[in-house]
């Protein structure tokens, strides 16, 4: 082997090393090691805020979106995505009105609004994508809105994000389907949500 490429074969071998060298040195690696240390922070704040602490629903956005009677940093209330389902839209500009979403708020609003309820929250990440908080909500019957609105019809087990209930909702997602409640009674592929098309393809024709 000539000295040319035994030379080439070290510098290759080196490169990562020198890589590796420059990243643990580099703003880069600041910037990411700042962020997982403001994610922690905001999750340890959140947990000794939110978790197992009992509050007021003072608006339903949503049937899987709530607001709660305590300030969120510069809002007045905080508002909660429901962990681990998905309801139909009821009034978003990018999909329009959902088949069963104004069901599914108002069934929401008759079970929490203005109701005290408990919420729990998820330690290994308690935000959304948008910043609102993912929560379990304990009713004041002590039932949970989350699995009440998979187990009448009224939302989708989402399966696009893991959680420690992910099996159990999909089980009382199927259990709904079977039986036909709510919008399982008369609902077509075309009006599920886009993600569950995808992600769902045996339920196709599945009535």
């Amino acid at each position: 082997m000539s000295r040319r490429r035994k030379a080439s074969i070290v510098a290759l071998c080196l490169l990562p090393v020198a890589v590796f060298i420059w990243l643990d040195h580099s703003e880069l690696k600041v910037r990411w090691l700042q962020q997982v240390k403001s994610e922690e922070q905001v999750k340890g704040h959140d947990l000794e805020k939110y978790h197992k602490n009992t509050f007021t629903v003072v608006k339903v956005v949503d049937g899987d979106t709530i607001d709660i009677d305590v300030p969120d940093g510069q809002y007045e209330h905080t508002r909660i995505r429901l962990w681990g389902i998905d309801t139909p839209e009821s009034k978003s500009p990018d999909t329009g009105v959902m088949y069963f979403g104004p069901e599914a708020a108002e069934f929401t609003t008759k079970l929490s609004l203005g109701k005290q309820v408990t919420v729990y929250l998820e330690e290994h990440r308690t935000r959304g994508k948008y910043g609102r908080l993912l929560a379990y909500v304990q009713l004041p019957d002590d039932r949970f809105l989350n699995e009440v609105l998979i187990t009448e019809g009224f939302a989708y087990s989402d399966l696009r994000f893991r959680h420690s209930l992910y099996h159990s909702y999909k089980q009382l997602e199927g259990l709904a389907r079977r039986q036909k409640k709510g919008l399982w009674e008369k609902v077509t592929r075309e009006q599920l949500p886009a993600w569950l098309q995808r992600m769902r393809p045996d339920l196709v024709g599945e009535k």
